[in-house]
């Protein structure tokens, strides 16, 4: 991985700090940022850059909302709780030593820190574990959206071979032998059988409640001018603006949801991973990937869907770059499939303080305030570490 890291940035030519400086004016000072994006009423914030492409279904960014549950699986905190011992259970897996919790970890920013994860028998993924937290504010699921439901999501991992490798019968089958289990059960949906549907929708549940504070974002855009300091409030500025984050890293969820090519397929190499392609099978969806969210972005480091890059600052700057430019060679030339770059990449011209206002700005979307003690699993000899 610290290979391909290297190789990309060479190929967009920043492999030390950036030194250009901008001419353009920034028209507002600091002082005028703050009082216009601290006032409350998003009617006042200076007009963000939109590519053509973006503005589809553009909300701007902003406080979360109350979360919305299904009408066919409702919150209440016996599922939930049902849910959050099954999500620490590891016999759930083949192995019986792995859990949804392996690789979303309460003390990683619920992902696991891995630029790929591991999963049965050591097995390495080929994709970077998301973060859960505020999960249920996403409308699709995984890095090429192949879960349209959080209730479908949670039997794809159990049942992947490289991942948990267990049938989701053969689970719900040793969740049911556990008799310590099935009061839960009955508080949880009111009878103590054990189904498929039931652990999915449990582990759905307590996903779902796994929610930010707010954080000092939020705080300031809600009338705390104070909340952040002047490079974060310069960095949220430029994040609307002239660094144009804004166009895909929209809407409270800080996530257009949308699908897009950044650069790096590695397409025709072994490192290739064809994204959204592998689910629709349309040519144009070659090399795309689901815009991830923002919040909590600083404590779920790497980043990328292949976990590439390892700190923010690397991650700016490659879009400062206009990230990488894939150049078809020799029987690519013809290929229908060769991918293409999203037209809203493009070489930005920060300076290296801007690029910095910008990873300050990110990091004001942090709370860090998730830490979470696994609980007693029923029927388990010792609590799970």
């Amino acid at each position: 991985m610290k290979d391909r890291y290297i190789a990309v940035l060479a190929m967009a030519g920043i492999i030390c700090l950036l030194s250009y400086t901008s001419n353009d004016s920034k028209g507002y000072t600091v002082e005028e940022l703050r009082s216009l994006y601290s006032s409350g009423d998003q009617s006042r914030w200076p007009a963000p850059h939109l590519f053509d492409e973006a503005k589809e279904g553009f909300q701007d960014i902003g406080v979360l909302p109350e979360m919305k549950f299904p009408e066919d699986n409702p919150y209440s905190e016996d599922k939930m709780e049902l849910g959050k011992m099954l999500f620490f259970d590891p016999r759930l897996s083949k192995s019986g030593q792995i859990s949804c919790a392996s690789c979303h970890n309460a003390e990683a920013g619920w992902s696991d820190g891995k630029s790929v994860s591991l999963g049965h028998e050591g097995q390495a993924g080929t994709r970077n574990a998301p973060t859960l937290l505020n999960i249920g504010y996403a409308k699709t699921f995984f890095w090429d959206g192949r879960a349209a439901t959080l209730e479908e999501q949670v039997k794809i991992p159990i049942e992947n071979p490289v991942e948990m490798n267990l049938h989701m019968s053969l689970a719900a089958k040793n969740i049911r032998a556990i008799k310590e289990y099935k009061p839960f059960f009955v508080k949880a949906f009111g009878n103590e059988e054990v189904t498929e549907d039931k652990i999915s929708k449990a582990i759905a549940v307590f996903e779902r409640s796994l929610i930010s504070p707010p954080s000092k974002f939020d705080q300031f855009i809600s009338g705390n001018k104070n909340a952040l300091s002047d490079a974060e409030v310069n960095g949220l500025h430029l994040f609307r603006t002239r660094a144009n984050c804004i166009n895909c890293h929209n809407t409270v969820y800080f996530s257009d949801q949308k699908f897009h090519n950044l650069g790096i397929t590695y397409y025709g190499s072994k490192y290739e991973d064809l994204g959204r392609y592998l689910i629709t099978h349309k040519n144009e969806d070659v090399g795309k990937f689901k815009t991830p969210t923002l919040r909590e972005v600083a404590q779920n480091k790497p980043y990328m869907h292949n976990g590439l890059f390892p700190e923010l600052t690397n991650v700016v700057m490659m879009y400062n770059a206009g990230m990488v430019n894939e150049t078809p060679k020799g029987d690519q030339l013809n290929d229908p499939k060769f991918p293409h770059k999203s037209g809203m990449i493009t070489k930005l011209h920060l300076t290296d303080d801007e690029v910095f206002d910008i990873v300050a700005f990110l990091k004001s979307l942090n709370t860090d305030t998730h830490k979470m003690r696994p609980p007693e699993l029923p029927g388990y000899p010792s609590q799970i570490k």
